[in-house]
């Protein structure tokens, strides 16, 4: 979690404070306290969150400190219709709205922002880049794939690039266009990448690692910490005595799907190996190539496996409807895992079961995550 708490606690470049003030906004929420931290410092992001939760400001004052931190020095060429930051939205009506919030966040600096989007007059738009340099492109990808087909619009100086509503675009079939645009910018080692979505399936997270460069990952979980639609169950046991009890629980015919979680690669792939020559088990970690990735959870979902075993990082992008069970093998570190790994059940509706096993190595978790969950964990002795 961040420590911060308020817009002013950021050290801001003074025009930007200046229009947040003016917009009334003070305290953070909560996507903008976790991400704001590592976006400022010029990492990749991919951040989940609903409408309303305040990620338009979030990148847009990214971008803008961004650019003032690195104005252009007068010996530097520039040109029009080469925008340092593009912004891609699905649809017309969410890309007027982030160019309002826009142009109010820019109002005391000097950049220059333009929207351009299908149905609306084209000389205007043309105008719009040709009257001066850009430095903020707010675009619908089918009309600008078009102004950039006739020369108007150059990506290869592009700086900042963030991706809003990726869910949606993949929806609209936007993804082919996108790539598309991608291909004509600087690789994404040499520009700042964000992507936002309401929901992460898997081709949301298999384009994002693909466009983006070691992202940070925020993912907002609704207000209840947990769900009344998951028992959580807590057993106290040897670190020695895992594996057979984990062996009891998937041979147990409540058991429709499982996904085990434990905190590191090299733990998965060991759980993995004793698993696979009795049972249909499945892998997904960070050392599991994207395309193996994609292959192993689709097994998963299609029932031909019916354990999973995965690190926190790759169990991200799983959204499987029915997972009856979710195992801790290892207690996470990170009480905000702790939720998100107990959230892959109960889903849709349907009531699911969280066991974690709690050997004397997982005990020192504990603690924190009580105080996160607000009560007392019953322990029950294996």
């Amino acid at each position: 979690m961040s420590d911060f708490a308020l817009f002013n606690q950021l050290s801001l470049t003074e025009a930007v404070q200046r229009g947040i003030d003016d917009l009334g906004f003070t305290g953070l929420t909560a996507i903008q306290a976790q991400i704001l931290p590592h976006t400022l410092a010029g990492q990749d992001a991919i951040g989940q969150a609903q409408t309303g939760t305040g990620k338009t400001a979030t990148f847009l004052i990214t971008i803008i400190e961004a650019l003032l931190q690195r104005p252009f020095t007068e010996d530097e060429e520039r040109y029009l219709g080469e925008p340092r930051a593009l912004i891609l939205a699905p649809t017309r009506e969410l890309a007027q709205q982030i160019f309002e919030d826009c142009v109010a966040l820019t109002k005391y600096t000097d950049l220059h922002s333009a929207c351009i989007m299908g149905g609306v007059n084209y000389d205007s738009q043309l105008h719009e880049l040709e009257r001066a340099y850009i430095d903020i492109l707010i675009a619908t990808p089918g009309r600008l794939i078009d102004l950039i087909n006739k020369n108007f619009v150059y990506l290869d100086r592009l700086e900042v690039l963030v991706l809003d509503e990726a869910d949606r675009m993949l929806d609209m079939g936007f993804i082919p266009d996108i790539k598309r645009l991608i291909g004509r910018m600087p690789p994404n080692t040499d520009r700042q990448s964000l992507l936002f979505s309401a929901t992460f399936n898997q081709d949301v997270m298999s384009l994002a690692y693909k466009w983006l460069h070691e992202p940070v990952f925020v993912e907002i979980e609704p207000e209840h910490k947990t769900s009344d639609l998951v028992e959580q169950r807590f057993y106290m046991l040897a670190e020695d005595q895992k594996l057979a009890v984990l062996e009891e629980i998937i041979a147990s015919e409540e058991v429709d799907k499982l996904i085990i979680f434990a905190n590191r690669k090299d733990q998965v792939k060991r759980l993995y190996d004793k698993l696979r020559s009795r049972y249909d088990v499945v892998m997904l970690s960070g050392d599991v190539i994207q395309q193996k990735r994609e292959r192993y959870l689709q097994k998963f979902k299609d029932g031909q496996a019916k354990v999973l075993v995965a690190t926190d990082v790759a169990g991200r992008g799983i959204h499987v409807d029915d997972v009856s069970h979710v195992v801790n093998y290892t207690l996470p570190d990170q009480p905000d895992d702790y939720v998100h790994r107990i959230g892959r059940t109960g889903r849709a509706g349907q009531t699911g079961i969280s066991i974690s096993f709690i050997s004397e190595d997982d005990a020192f978790n504990l603690p924190a995550l009580e105080k996160h969950l607000g009560t007392k964990l019953k322990l029950v002795q294996w």
